[in-house]
């Protein structure tokens, strides 16, 4: 929360509104993929998108007309073979090079095709998601929420949602291209075998399209099987992502706060934290290599039983005389073809139990985003309005959380233009419940708040502040624009706040956060709203981080060219004797009276 915000208008928001965690796993596949595709058809690459399958689609249908021709070809060249024809032999080879080099500009394009819809699939469900968790205090609630959901959200995006799209293209394309090539050979299997019949004493018996029935009882077992083994790798994937997402985060965490393990000697502590989640991994991962195992003796078993299968099925046709060797080959291929698509799930069903598994996480995300019902089980709510202009009203305010509810003693209070009030906390109250609920961020407790009509209000968190990534002349503006500051103005602001060895660096990207220590980066927070001049600041106690030059500085500003800005400081109760201050509220502890159930 290091970090100062603005926010015009609070007063807009529902009252108490803050989005319900929900887990999407209950959904169903069906409504899972409705989500999906309800994220891409509202995003700018639906176009694009629409396009690209229809390429594809064209695309597959081509090649599986050349893959007819190609299969028509295996009858004249085994038949050129088996009759010794060198000239018949080599104009067939002809015949097979054009064929094949049609087949491969195809797959080509058919390549680069799936490559640029994986593209486009990410572009468009990564805006959708971003678009919702950037929404006003979307983020902040999901994180807040005590849910899994709020965990990662980083990884929800980048790596889970770059695989969905990736497997996505690639199972959907196999799909389709699957069915295309099974609706086309299961035809050219039923003209060659459908005069079959077979004899059981004495008697003939008639199996129109045997060889299509074979492939589908074939490939049908095939898949029965691997689903009754394979099934329990979608749970076994989900639970990998998990863990490792886990360990990824305490990784980071480490990395970030070096410092202070070093200087507390904790790295044996960390070390057994990050051990910890690496276990986790790896068992987790042994449970998944173990489903793997198991289902590679189905699909490795079928796959070598596809070697001979397609001559053992067209043999009867064969030795009775009904097709010649090259016919043989032909009917061998064309069932090759048939039962390979219809093996498509089989093939495919670690693949797809790990698209279930990242689609289950993904729109496990999407749906917590989406929802918006309130998730603590607190009976009121604190009611948000849209003040009048030039005043903040603040009324029977009371806030609410597992450790109890607090409430500010003056119950009618009004802060006018121009003026700074300090809050005061007594002992056991939660001073940065207090700042949340007066920024919107806490909407639990009862009371009323009411913001200023159509005026901006700036916020300065407790800690470090937040600074983006970017030019220090981006840093001051944020969340503003550059071109909406004159230049001169920078400077300024950096010099009053004591910051004048860092004007020649306006224009250097760094991490900030990195290259400045925690005082300068709060004198920077202070020159941010310097630069800005906002009519409203709230501050989380930010005056008792500061040393006494730094705090005559911020007090001399407020005194001068922030002199018309209202201030309103939650902090201690020796800060009463600056003379900053004209009033002076406090925050005590109040009876629990505000939630049905507290979590514990």
């Amino acid at each position: 929360m290091g970090q100062t915000g603005t926010m015009t208008d609070s007063s807009k928001e529902p009252s108490g509104a803050a989005p319900e965690v929900g887990e999407a796993t209950h959904l169903g596949l069906m409504r899972q993929l409705g989500m999906m595709i309800k994220a891409l058809r509202s995003s700018p690459a639906a176009k694009a998108l629409v396009l690209l399958i229809a390429a594809t689609i064209f695309i597959i249908v081509v090649t599986a007309y050349g893959q007819i021709r190609l299969n028509r070809w295996n009858k004249p060249f085994f038949d050129a073979l088996s009759r010794r024809n060198f000239r018949d032999f080599v104009f067939q080879l002809g015949v097979f090079l054009l064929i094949a080099g049609s087949l491969l500009v195809l797959n080509v394009a058919q390549r680069w095709l799936t490559e640029m819809l994986k593209l486009k699939l990410r572009a468009g469900l990564v805006h959708d998601l971003l678009q919702d968790w950037m929404l006003p205090r979307r983020a902040f609630w999901l994180a807040n929420a005590g849910g899994p959901m709020g965990v990662n959200p980083d990884q929800r995006m980048h790596e889970d949602a770059r695989k969905l799209c990736e497997l996505s293209a690639d199972l959907g394309t196999g799909l389709v291209q699957a069915t295309i090539m099974f609706v086309i050979f299961a035809g050219v299997l039923w003209v060659i075998s459908r005069d079959f019949s077979f004899r059981i004493a004495n008697r003939d018996y008639a199996v129109p399209g045997f060889m299509v029935w074979a492939a589908v009882i074939y490939a049908s077992a095939g898949s029965l099987l691997s689903y009754w083994v394979g099934r329990s790798l979608i749970n076994r994937n989900s639970e990998r992502y998990a863990r490792e997402a886990d360990l990824r985060f305490s990784l980071v965490r480490i990395n970030e706060h070096l410092d202070g393990i070093a200087l507390a000697g904790g790295e044996a502590d960390e070390k057994r934290r990050v051990e910890g989640h690496l276990d986790n991994v790896l068992a987790a991962t042994r449970r998944l290599v173990s489903g793997l195992t198991n289902l590679t003796w189905i699909t490795a078993g079928f796959g070598w039983i596809t070697t001979v299968a397609p001559i053992l099925v067209a043999a009867p046709l064969y030795f009775a005389g009904k097709i010649s060797f090259g016919g043989l080959m032909m009917a061998a291929a064309a069932f090759t073809q048939a039962q390979s698509s219809l093996r498509w799930f089989v093939d495919n069903f670690s693949v797809i139990a790990d698209w279930r598994a990242t689609l289950q996480r993904v729109a496990s995300f999407r749906y917590a985003l989406t929802t918006t019902e309130v998730t603590r089980d607190f009976e009121s709510r604190i009611n948000y309005a849209e003040g009048e202009l030039g005043s903040m009203q603040i009324d029977d305010l009371e806030i609410v959380s597992p450790s109890g509810c607090d409430m500010v003693k003056e119950r009618q209070v009004v802060v006018r233009s121009g003026e700074r009030v300090l809050i005061v906390g007594a002992p056991g109250t939660s001073k940065t419940l207090l700042f949340r609920a007066l920024a919107g961020l806490w909407p639990w407790g009862a009371g009323r708040i009411a913001h200023p009509r159509d005026e901006q209000m700036l916020y300065l968190p407790r800690g470090t502040p937040y600074l983006p990534r970017g030019t220090l002349r981006e840093v001051l503006a944020y969340p503003s624009k550059v071109e909406s500051i004159g230049d001169d103005a920078f400077a300024h602001a950096l010099g009053r706040l004591g910051l004048e060895r860092l004007v020649p660096m306006l224009d250097t990207t760094r991490r900030w956060d990195l290259e400045l220590s925690q005082d300068e980066q709060l004198s920077l927070a202070f020159a941010r709203i310097v630069l800005q001049a906002p009519p409203w600041v709230l501050i989380d106690d930010a005056f008792g981080s500061l040393d006494d030059e730094a705090l005559e500085r911020v007090t001399d500003v407020f005194s001068n060219e922030l002199e018309g800005t209202s201030v309103i400081h939650i902090g201690r109760a020796a800060q009463a004797r600056e003379p900053l201050f004209s009033r002076v509220l406090h925050l005590v502890k109040a009876p629990l009276k505000n939630k049905s159930a507290i979590d514990p």
